[in-house]
């Protein structure tokens, strides 16, 4: 069974930042893409920043400046740098892996206190 496992959420003033984790039950070189979404209740899931094995990336240019990616491979796992926080980044935070199948975390709420 492949778990992605998020930490790092919690509760953050405007302008400030905050890390989160995913740590993977396999090599996250498993994966083609490794990822982080994000979705508030009614909303639909939207990226934030994706990682190729390649090492690209992508940001949406709600994120694009303020978040960064990065990957551990020794660790198996992968980070998002959250920096510059503003209210509309709350949301539950979500780790995904995409290889021959995809895999989803569980989920870590990030709240922004303006």
């Amino acid at each position: 069974q492949v778990q992605l496992v998020e930490s790092g959420g919690g509760l953050v003033q405007a302008g400030g930042s905050l890390r989160l984790s995913c740590a993977a039950s396999l090599s996250i070189l498993s994966f083609n893409i490794m990822a982080w979404y994000r979705q508030n209740p009614g909303k639909q899931r939207e990226l934030v920043a994706s990682l190729s094995k390649g090492g690209n990336t992508y940001y949406p240019l709600s994120v694009k400046g303020r978040f960064t990616i990065s990957r551990d491979n020794a660790k198996n796992a992968v980070y998002l740098e959250m920096n510059s926080l503003k209210s509309e980044d709350t949301a539950v935070y979500y780790c995904y892996g995409m290889g021959a199948l995809s895999y989803w975390g569980q989920g870590t709420q990030v709240t922004v206190s303006s």
